[in-house]
């Protein structure tokens, strides 16, 4: 999307906090704009993060998110957006207790 960013995310909770992570993020492509030149601002304050409690709920997520450039009107397809797609296949797990 032209200005947002979905981004899943499994993390371990004992090393490291989603907001450290998204820090993190944030300061990297922040670093990689500036040398591209391209003027701040990048970022709102803080994000907005959803746990996934279900493999159903992963599943909605992810089509929530592949179908946004559709309802956007960026394009008819949400296939047809070249900016999506995954590093590799997330799967829904448990978080062990």
């Amino acid at each position: 999307m032209p200005d947002h960013l979905h981004v899943f995310v499994a993390l371990d909770g004992e090393h490291i906090k989603l907001s450290d992570w998204m820090r993190s993020l944030k300061g990297v492509l922040s670093a990689t704009l500036r040398e591209e030149k391209i003027a701040a601002p990048y970022w709102q304050k803080g994000f907005f993060d959803h746990v996934l409690r279900s493999q159903e709920s992963a599943a909605q997520k992810w089509q929530y998110v592949r179908e946004n450039p559709t309802r956007a009107g960026l394009v008819t397809r949400w296939s047809e957006w070249p900016y999506s797609g995954e590093i590799f296949p997330l799967e829904y797990r448990t978080q062990a207790l």
